[in-house]
């Protein structure tokens, strides 16, 4: 018997494809989409997930429960998020049938100068400590997103982040690894071992974590809204701790800060209408990337070809060189975004791409000017946000404000220190952003909210997640699973330039043919685990009258619906 049904499974082993790992589907998919009714939550965090999915069912809307997430992922992912951080959203209100976007970034101090940076010998402004602090902005824009379009009170939306705050959490495998890496860093800074490493060391995988004094500042946010964070006690609190480890964050600079309204940024991809928000944040590359690949036809190419990663790779480069140029706060300086935008710009950049070369450097078009988490969350409304938020390298800048429970941010290490560069520091001003929310409308209605994480990953991250989606009619789940690439060493808004074609990074997947090809137009090679983002979606289909959901399978991420 045994002999019968080995020579069975001979017969049969030339006619099976076991690459096919699933019945349907892309072989790369790691799972089929979600799919509901009444609403979704896709967030990086199971348990964050499920309180924006208790937060729909219990009368709340997507912009309540996309806050409720986010004050959990601040708690619970703090290695990428945190209310010491920055904020930006794209939601759709299902009220006025139209997209609103909120830029929720902070400023930097005003007491602070190029001046001192100069006269200490700065070369650039620090990775950590008190100098890369900025405004933290996520309370403000939390406040700002729920006086327009909240539903619930936001002691009811905070809520379920202040118990499990108190109560505590089990960490995850990978915030647990993310939170260790972090530690020697960051554990010489006041507070941070306090908040953060309680029995002297970071938790581990399946540790019951709390964080009390969160738990109380979420407290005080609930009950005394935006201004007990802005203006009271936490206030007096930040300002107090930063200047005593030498930094120049003010209680002034805090509470002048506010959110501002933007209107969001598009070109049509191919009949779809692309959605980003306009610079201090980068996705306007995205939108440039895509803008030279629609002068190709990539879907010929097909999905992985040496063709199309070369292209990619290429389009990328130039959209970057603008990047670094003309990317900064647009009340300091005039961004000629029409014009980085249009078609005509599209054709005269894709003429510096070789076919079969990959260029070293490019140089930045010459105009006429006149670590993170990302959420999504859509409603029985109709109402669908698409939120990030992120502290800037993981865990932030280490400051660690005296029994608050959370560390600020170090955005201010992305402004230049070269004179006359349009992302040069200056008081007052909101350093160059890489998080960025997406959208994607279809004749004037919303599609899919999306969203993928990962520092300069993320412009090349939404690039290709379109390009997927569009081009090689990808599913949503597929869309995010499919491999990825990621491209390093482009100039940079810092300062830095590209002079040697910087390197690609190549998840597994990229065929061998694929990579042979690569390196024999020019391109450098690199083979990374790491550091492709963390994709959420939400796809809407109107026929149906049902959401999609999904969800990164390279992170802890969870789709839910009901």
């Amino acid at each position: 018997m045994k002999k019968r049904l080995l020579l069975y499974f001979l017969f049969l082993l030339p006619f099976t494809n076991f690459s096919q790992d699933r019945v349907t589907g892309l072989n790369f998919a790691s799972r089929s989409e979600v799919i509901a009714q009444n609403g979704m939550a896709c967030t990086s965090q199971p348990l964050a997930t499920q309180v924006a999915i208790d937060i729909l069912k219990s009368g709340g809307n997507a912009i309540d429960a996309a806050i409720a997430a986010n004050a959990c992922l601040g708690l619970m992912e703090p290695t990428g998020s945190g209310i010491g951080g920055d904020i930006f959203v794209i939601l759709w209100d299902a009220k006025t049938k139209k997209l609103y976007g909120l830029n929720g970034s902070g400023r930097s101090p005003k007491s602070l100068s190029l001046e001192y940076f100069k006269e200490n010998n700065y070369t650039s402004i620090p990775s950590f400590g008190a100098l890369p602090v900025s405004v933290p902005g996520c309370v403000d824009g939390w406040f700002t997103m729920h006086s327009r379009f909240g539903k619930m009170n936001m002691e009811q939306i905070l809520n379920p982040a202040i118990q499990y705050a108190r109560n505590g959490f089990p960490v995850s495998e990978l915030i647990a690894y993310y939170m260790n890496a972090s530690a020697d860093r960051l554990k010489k800074y006041k507070g941070f071992a306090a908040t953060y490493m309680p029995n002297g060391k970071m938790p581990q995988k399946g540790d019951i974590f709390k964080n009390p004094y969160l738990a109380n500042t979420l407290e005080k946010i609930a009950k005394g809204g935006r201004d007990a964070f802005y203006k009271g006690d936490i206030a007096k609190t930040i300002a107090n701790y930063i200047k005593e480890q030498g930094g120049f964050l003010s209680y002034d600079d805090l509470a002048s800060h506010r959110s501002e309204w933007v209107e969001p940024v598009s070109i049509n991809y191919r009949g779809y209408d692309v959605w980003e928000l306009p610079p201090n944040g980068q996705g306007t590359a995205a939108l440039q990337m895509l803008t030279i690949l629609e002068e190709y036809n990539i879907a010929q190419m097909g999905f992985g070809s040496s063709d199309y990663l070369h292209t990619f790779i290429e389009a990328k480069k130039l959209a970057f060189e603008d990047r670094a140029k003309y990317y900064c706060d647009p009340d300091f300086s005039n961004i000629p975004l029409k014009q980085l935008l249009s078609k005509e710009y599209a054709k005269e950049r894709k003429a510096f791409i070789h076919p079969d070369r990959a260029a070293k450097e490019y140089p930045a078009g010459e105009l006429e000017q006149g670590n993170t988490i990302y959420l999504t969350v859509a409603d029985k409304e109709g109402n669908m946000v698409s939120l990030i938020q992120s502290n800037y390298r993981g865990m932030g800048s280490g400051m660690t404000p005296d029994d608050l429970g959370f560390v600020l941010q170090d955005r201010g290490e992305l402004f230049s220190l070269e004179e006359g560069h349009a992302n040069v520091f200056e008081p007052g001003k909101r350093p160059f952003h890489t998080i960025i929310p997406a959208f994607i409308t279809k004749d004037g209605k919303p599609f899919i909210s999306f969203g993928l994480m990962g520092g300069a990953m993320q412009p090349q991250g939404h690039a290709q997640i379109v390009a997927n989606l569009i081009d090689f009619k990808m599913n949503l789940q597929e869309a995010g699973d499919a491999p990825r690439i990621r491209h390093e060493g482009s100039s940079q808004p810092t300062g830095e330039k590209m002079t040697d074609g910087g390197w690609v990074n190549l998840e597994s997947g990229i065929s061998y043919q694929s990579i042979r090809e690569l390196l024999q137009k020019g391109h450098k090679i690199k083979f990374d685990m790491g550091g492709y983002g963390g994709y959420q979606a939400i796809l809407f289909d109107a026929e149906r009258a049902v959401y999609f959901g999904a969800s990164e399978s390279r992170k802890d991420g969870q789709a839910a619906g009901y």
